[in-house]
């Protein structure tokens, strides 16, 4: 220090720490000229002793004129340094960054001004420092003070220019420190990196497109900023980003795909645009390097498809079908659980359009790689079988698709239909809302026969009786109504000289047996007329209830529809189809006289020719009482189930033994019987320890029951869990 005070002479020390700017500026001048000085001599000893006595007498001064004059003195001393500045700078520039934190505003604003001329002498020999001087200016960028912030700009543009020329600049060093900083939320950091980054992009020399993910999340971070300017510059900056990966042959799509999926998710709706749109052109450029991204990519654009901004919707639909439209091989890392995974998950999405696709997704893993989707069978089936409640008859229509496809192998199609009796069971809206629905399609999908063949064997070990009632009924109600079906009604209908009718008839049957009403109407569609009329005449007083009633009232108003043309047809010859006639009058005779189906049937039973056979000639009656028919048959004959005269009768038919089926139809009844009455006495127990007013005497209960059972039904009225027409 005393070969300082040697070469600077006490008035100049003392000025440069004045209160008047004027004086520090003179006094700097003359601390250059003696610098200039010492260089010229080559003396850097003093040069040195210089840089020390400014530094540690001024710059960290506790006084801030001094500090002031310090800095001042350190740009003088380094502008008559000139060429030889560089091997001081390790002297120079701490000091000056370090004023840059100084809580004098003044102070700072004058370290702006000295380090920018000292950058002006050294250029690029201070690019050893460049990551601390982009640290203290991304600091200054956000100052409170506004000269501050303007003197920060004018050594940040400088800066730039020196890097930008400098072939010392290194960009991984420097990368680490911006990652860091994109995180800040200062606009006016934000404005300042947006601006380094597109500045040092510009920079031939520099690969910033290799460094893209380490910033690129924070670039989108920036899309949602409050200010408009660092919106739009973000956007800018990422455009150009775009634009090169669009013409690089050599990107990491892969770090970055894990960023734009994020993204895809903010809440910012220009955020999530901007990342659909990268993630579209990353799956038409990306290739094999996308393939173990595919299943985040796919959880990214699901959630997009319904999305509330049309223009997210579209670019989103179309990287879906890009996206669907690769072929890609397990055995090249395409994860085909993982894209399960997601699709599972996107069922429970609150979105239509999103599950729509999600199925679609399942669907088509099913048709490439259906080896390999088995293998994850139980980790979805679950949800499938969830999805068939979906409040989306088109949802609901695309799952059954894709059980279809499941259930081509005998086990999963056993499994299927288990698992839906099952649902079914547990959630009687699901028959109720959407039963006739899934079965009319499993049926186009899975071959008719084939499914209520299915539906019947595991029916007819039912434990749940009053669930098996209804099952029945719901089936029996789609199986004559449905279009679907036809085809089968046609197979049931020949069911007396067909084997196959034959072996559907008796498959049916057993399961049929918990409906009455169900049998008699699966009698009526096969043309077994004599056993239907039988089944009606088996029926006892427990048998007719309500629901029997409400039951028998569908099938009058189906006996009336185009499905049963040919049983009206044949009524045409009531000499052939005694036993049909016999059926219909015993269902006549169970409805109450008041009610719209006994006056339905009893008009069509009005329209029955009154003839008969006797031998070749035709008689008509005398009575005008169609039922009289029964008593003009030939003596000695006898009717088979047809309704053709044969010489006698057996008690079986086309390899049908009607007298097994009988029984086996009482037995089931009597189950049903038991059961009603085990549930009506657990009932009374229940009840039995309090007598409210309004609980009726067991004889009134018994009144009510009897008109309940003679009131004709209404047609708003239903029994609990069964279809309505």
């Amino acid at each position: 220090m005393a070969d300082a005070l040697s070469v600077i002479p006490a008035s100049v020390l003392r000025n440069l720490s004045d209160k008047l700017y004027e004086k520090r500026k003179n006094a700097a001048l003359e601390v250059e000229g003696i610098v200039k000085q010492l260089t010229t001599a080559g003396d850097h000893d003093k040069i040195t002793a210089v840089i020390n006595l400014l530094t540690t007498e001024f710059t960290y001064s506790p006084q801030a004129n001094h500090r002031k004059g310090g800095l001042i003195g350190l740009a003088a001393a380094t502008v008559g340094l000139t060429s030889e500045a560089a091997q001081h700078l390790e002297q120079i520039v701490p000091p000056v960054l370090n004023s840059f934190s100084d809580q004098d505003s003044r102070v700072r604003y004058y370290a702006c001004e000295a380090l920018y001329n000292i950058a002006k002498v050294v250029r690029g020999d201070f690019i050893i420092f460049f990551n601390q001087i982009f640290d203290a200016l991304c600091k200054l960028s956000a100052d409170s003070d506004a000269n501050v912030q303007s003197a920060a700009h004018l050594l940040d543009r400088l800066v730039k220019d020196i890097v930008t020329e400098s072939d010392q600049f290194s960009i991984e060093e420097f990368i680490p420190l911006l990652r860091e900083r994109m995180n800040v939320l200062n606009p006016y950091v934000r404005q300042f990196l947006v601006g380094w980054i597109t500045v040092l992009d510009s920079v031939p020399d520099i690969d910033m497109l290799g460094f893209l993910p380490d910033f690129l999340d924070g670039l989108f971070n920036m899309l949602s900023d409050s200010s408009h300017e660092i919106r739009q510059q973000a956007d800018s900056a990422l455009s150009e980003f775009l634009q090169e990966i669009k013409n690089s042959p050599s990107v990491d799509y892969g770090r970055m795909a894990e960023i734009l999926v994020q993204r895809a998710a903010s809440p910012d709706e220009f955020t999530r645009l901007t990342a659909i749109t990268w993630i579209n052109e990353f799956v038409k450029l990306g290739g094999d390097q996308l393939v173990p991204y595919y299943a985040d990519i796919l959880g990214a654009i699901l959630p997009c498809i319904s999305d509330k901004e049309e223009k997210i919707r579209v670019v989103a639909r179309e990287t879906n079908e890009e996206l669907r439209a690769i072929k890609a091989d397990p055995a090249e890392g395409f994860d085909v659980g993982a894209i399960l995974s997601i699709a599972r998950r996107q069922l429970s999405s609150e979105w239509e359009a999103t599950r729509i696709e999600a199925l679609h997704w399942i669907s088509n893993l099913l048709n490439r790689h259906r080896a390999k989707v088995l293998t994850f069978l139980n980790d979805i089936f679950d949800t499938l079988l969830e999805a068939l409640s979906d409040p989306s008859d088109q949802v609901v229509l695309l799952v059954l698709e894709v059980h279809a496809c499941i259930a081509q192998d005998p086990q999963h199609f056993r499994q299927l239909v288990v698992f839906l009796v099952h649902n079914f069971r547990v959630d009687n809206s699901l028959l109720e809302k959407r039963g006739a629905l899934i079965i009319r399609r499993l049926c186009v999908l899975l071959d008719a026969e084939r499914v209520y063949r299915e539906l019947s064997t595991i029916l007819e070990g039912e434990s749940d009786l009053d669930f098996a009632s209804i099952m029945v009924q719901a089936l029996n109600l789609i199986l004559l109504t449905s279009a679907e079906l036809s085809e089968l009604r046609d197979l049931l209908k020949h069911s007396l000289v067909n084997p196959s009718g034959k072996d559907l008839f008796v498959s049916l049957y057993a399961s049929w047996c918990h409906s009455p009403m169900a049998i008699i109407s699966l009698c009526l569609l096969a043309q077994t007329y004599q056993h239907a009329s039988t089944v009606v005449q088996s029926l006892v007083e427990e048998d007719i209830n309500v629901k029997f009633l409400v039951q028998l009232d569908k099938l009058i108003r189906l006996l009336e529809t185009p499905i049963f043309a040919y049983l009206r047809l044949q009524l045409l010859e009531p000499g052939r189809h005694v036993w049909l006639l016999k059926a219909l009058y015993g269902l006549l005779m169970l409805l109450p006289q008041q009610s719209a189906a006994f006056k339905i049937l009893r008009t069509r039973l009005k329209t029955v020719p009154l003839y008969s056979f006797n031998g070749e000639q035709l008689r008509r009656t005398s009575s005008g009482n169609p039922y009289q028919i029964l008593h003009h048959m030939p003596g000695g004959s006898q009717i088979t189930e047809d309704g053709d005269i044969n010489q006698d009768s057996k008690n079986s038919h086309n390899g049908i033994n009607f007298a097994s089926r009988l029984q086996q139809f009482e037995q089931m009844q009597q189950q049903h019987r038991q059961h009603v009455k085990v549930q009506a006495q657990s009932h009374r127990n229940s009840t039995s320890s309090s007598t409210p007013k309004d609980v009726q005497r067991p004889e009134e209960l018994s009144r009510t029951s009897s008109s309940d059972v003679n009131r004709p039904p209404s047609r708003s009225r239903r029994a609990t869990g069964q279809l309505q027409l």
